[in-house]
């Protein structure tokens, strides 16, 4: 049987795109370099009530601008078009995670002692959801706020990342710049030093795709 793509579908793929690169609306439409209130919820249907649906260049546009594939995109889609649907994902707090047993050398979530966090269908088998606590990524992420991570996701430069270092030090910051040779790593608490490592001094890193604020 072929199932109908909704109005509801495509907008709440839309939303949850932003949302996964810590986007609103606005700031979703003003990376893809369109009118920031493009993907407003009052552009959705007309004065008379008829369904306003985006356009496949603002989609392209979107996915340019955050790096997303569609196959990723897609997932959204049917995630949302399964009522209810939700998977558990391993969680940690984020000043646990440093402790050993917790993740293989790539970075993949492994071993007993992990909580469980339900999480919409859509997210990546491999994904796991870390929980932050103090201010060291203030004001981005707040104490408490949940970011699921992807150690198989692709990771680019600006992309919010988690680094842990061979000594066991767990790092949630931005990537800023990576070479041969080193890692340069931006602090979202402008009271807390930027970090270069090198390469050597680095297990693994893996992308924050979505938090929950």
């Amino acid at each position: 049987m072929t199932e109908i793509l909704s109005h509801e579908q495509i907008w709440a793929a839309l939303d949850a795109l932003g949302s996964r690169y810590g986007l609103s609306a606005s700031g979703l439409a003003r990376k893809a370099g369109l009118d920031p209130t493009t993907f407003n919820r009052s552009k959705r249907q007309t004065a008379s009530g008829h369904q306003r649906w985006p356009s496949t260049e603002s989609i392209a546009k979107v996915l340019a601008a955050t790096g997303a594939s569609l196959d990723e995109f897609m997932s959204l889609v049917a995630a949302k078009g399964r009522s209810g649907a939700r998977h558990p994902r391993p969680l940690i707090g984020l000043d646990q995670a440093g402790v050993g047993g917790f993740f293989d050398e790539a970075g993949f979530a492994t071993g007993s002692g992990w909580d469980e966090i339900d999480f919409l269908a859509g997210a990546d088998e491999h994904s796991y959801a870390l929980e932050i606590s103090g201010d060291s990524m203030a004001p981005l992420y707040r104490d408490g706020d949940v970011v699921i991570v992807s150690p198989s996701a692709p990771v680019r430069r600006g992309d919010r990342v988690v680094v842990k270092t061979t000594q066991g030090e767990i790092l949630a910051k931005e990537l800023k710049r990576q070479t041969a040779r080193t890692i340069e790593l931006k602090s979202f608490n402008s009271s807390y030093p930027d970090r270069v490592l090198r390469n050597d001094e680095v297990s693994w890193m893996a992308r924050i795709v979505w938090a929950s604020q």
